[in-house]
């Protein structure tokens, strides 16, 4: 699995003209998911993410997480994360899992990170052709991936 975590002022996802999610201050998260991730893998990205100490204490030294500022949390699928530009000029997507293997996974992970965080997780519609809209703060960006923790 491989995230994206942008520390945000404030996120939203259309389908067209329609608004499906939608947060203040937060982290906007973008998730890809590979055919060998596992359940353990989302308990140790899910876990990470909530204790991810991104967001200022009174000193202004990044050292709180995102439940110790009492912010939120929204999720959006993006298999795009495993782009590979390796060879020629369009972009290769061996590596991300088919809809059978990462929708469930992307569900799972929804669930997941909802219960370890204490509130509702707003998400983007798996799948959809979506509008990310999102105002980076400070900008932050992390890149995580469940194959790089060792």
């Amino acid at each position: 699995m491989r995230v994206v975590i942008q520390r945000a002022k404030y996120g939203s996802v259309c389908i067209g003209e329609k608004e499906i999610a939608r947060i203040g201050r937060g982290m906007v998260i973008l998730l890809a998911v590979e055919d060998s991730d596992t359940m353990d893998d989302v308990e140790w990205l899910t876990d990470k993410i909530v204790k991810l100490r991104i967001f200022d204490d009174e000193n202004g030294v990044m050292n709180k997480n995102v439940m110790e500022v009492n912010q939120e949390i929204m999720l959006v699928s993006q298999f795009t994360l495993f782009a590979s530009t390796r060879k020629g000029n369009r972009p290769s997507y061996l590596r991300a899992s088919k809809p059978e293997i990462s929708k469930p996974m992307y569900e799972k992970f929804i669930l997941t990170l909802q219960n370890k965080f204490g509130k509702n997780i707003p998400h983007g519609e798996f799948g959809a052709d979506m509008g990310v809209e999102l105002c980076n703060d400070g900008p932050v960006t992390i890149i995580m991936d469940t194959k790089l923790k060792e």
